[in-house]
């Protein structure tokens, strides 16, 4: 079933779409929507008008609105074992017939056959990390919620995929949700939880209407049998996607973060030792549980193993949804499964979303890995991918980065409430060619750096130390 959180009396102004019809008639003005502006500058124009949306989840026909039709994104296999997409590949599958016709339930019943410290401990060994961004290793997260001696734990996934450039959440979702709903029981059996939750952003309303009829369909059916799961419709808040923020939306207040600790494996949703792992994450689940830790960690490389889903955008030759093995080149992923640039060259590429670094062509030789990418000042992050082409100023992005931030920031730090939007005007100065105060502008992403209350912050300086870092000349230019 489909619920609003019950809402705290101070909480009315800080969402964007409280008061917005799910599905409704705005153009996006996300990063991917952005690059692709010029291919309609009136649906772009379109985007100003408040309250901003900065991504639909369109982003394979950027520019785009939440009523403009427009073909589903392409699904694409380019890894040796398909672990996420192969039943999505084959047609999708999004009644609970179809889904056991096509080989889904079988984890499930492995896995209650398990004890649940088996479970914690394949995914442990499967070297699973998070796919929501931070990277961090999925089965230390299980064991963490696992250990607590609580009656009362809850799993949640969030849905709230909020970085501009990313859809493959909604992708899985609309398509295989049987899928999450198995994820999300097997980890309910292992950390040992009774009830669940899926936060999914308003911005998705096709995905909330067949997430809300296969959760019906599994608790009628009798397929989560102990566990009570519940979806919870997001009211428009970038910075609800961090972990502890989006526990305060279900919660009805603010999607402010929390201080921690205590951690919310130990004191989470409406205080009970609490497991949060994105959709992408939970999806792994299943597969991992079916053939085995070894055979997942046998995919991929280094210290990232597995297949990782990375959405592209309109810029492509051939944009969509595609499943990769990590260690591929950024220059396979660009010329080969992207097509290179369907028009001009390319500028920039950005991977993870709005608040990774942004990479110069030079860099295309660099292989996709948690650490390979951090090393370069960039991120894996949610799998978004965005090209620039040469019709693109690296002012003009970096103004559109900072505004982003500014207009989404929770305002519970000074850095990130006041900070962000002074560096957002100083790069539009800058575009009408009115050189900034570089020690202003240092000084401000030096306190982003140091004393963000939360990854909102820090990513927008660690953007800032990437413009630094690979395009000096552009950023001077913008600073006296």
């Amino acid at each position: 079933m489909a619920v609003a959180s019950e809402e705290h009396a101070h909480v009315a102004s800080f969402y964007h779409l409280r008061d917005e019809v799910q599905g409704s008639a705005h153009a996006c003005r996300g990063l991917a929507c952005f690059a692709a502006r010029n291919d309609d500058p009136t649906l772009w124009q379109a985007a100003q008008r408040e309250p901003w949306l900065y991504c639909l989840g369109q982003c394979h026909r950027a520019p785009t609105s939440g009523v403009v039709p427009g073909p589903e994104a392409t699904v694409r296999v380019q890894s040796r074992a398909p672990v996420l997409l192969e039943r999505i590949v084959a047609g999708g599958a999004t009644n609970l017939d179809a889904y056991r016709r096509l080989g889904g339930g079988r984890a499930l019943e492995i896995a209650l056959a398990l004890q649940p410290t088996e479970l914690v401990q394949r995914i442990e060994a499967s070297a699973l990390r998070g796919r929501g961004g931070a990277g961090f290793p999925a089965g230390r997260k299980w064991a963490a919620v696992a250990q607590q001696s609580a009656a009362d734990k809850v799993v949640v996934a969030n849905a709230d995929e909020g970085d501009a450039g990313s859809y493959s959440d909604r992708v899985l979702i609309e398509h295989d949700p049987f899928r999450l709903i198995e994820g999300l029981r097997i980890a309910a059996h292992a950390v040992g939880a009774r009830r669940g939750y899926v936060y999914l952003r308003k911005e998705y309303p096709r995905a909330a209407a067949v997430l809300t009829a296969a959760i019906d369909a599994a608790h009628a059916s009798g397929w989560l049998a102990g566990l009570e799961l519940t979806l919870v419709i997001g009211q428009g808040s970038y910075v609800a996607g961090e972990e502890t923020a989006l526990l305060n939306s279900i919660e009805g207040r603010r999607a402010q973060a929390r201080l921690q600790p205590p951690r919310v494996a130990e004191h989470g949703l409406f205080g009970a030792p609490t497991l949060v792992n994105n959709v992408e994450t939970l999806c792994a689940v299943p597969w991992i549980v079916e053939h085995g830790a070894a055979a997942y960690a046998a995919l991929g490389f280094s210290r990232s193993r597995g297949t990782k889903l990375l959405s592209l955008n309109s810029l492509f030759g051939r944009p969509g949804v595609v499943e990769v093995e990590f260690g591929l080149a950024l220059r396979e992923l660009v010329e080969d499964i992207g097509g290179g640039l369907r028009r001009g060259e390319l500028r920039a590429l950005m991977v993870g979303g709005p608040l990774a670094g942004l990479l110069p062509p030079s860099l295309l030789d660099t292989r996709l890995g948690f650490e390979e990418m951090a090393a370069i000042g960039g991120a894996v992050g949610h799998g978004g991918v965005i090209a620039l082409s040469d019709d693109t100023t690296i002012a003009e992005v970096a103004a559109q980065i900072f505004r982003f931030g500014a207009y989404e920031s929770c305002a519970r730090c000074v850095p990130c409430h006041r900070g962000t939007p002074r560096i957002a005007a100083l790069f539009e100065r800058a575009l009408r060619g009115e050189r900034g105060d570089a020690q202003e502008y240092r000084d401000c992403i030096e306190a982003l750096a140091a004393t963000s209350l939360c990854g909102h912050g820090r990513g927008l300086a660690e953007f800032a130390a990437s413009l630094e870092r690979h395009f000096p000349q552009e950023l001077a230019a913008c600073l006296a």
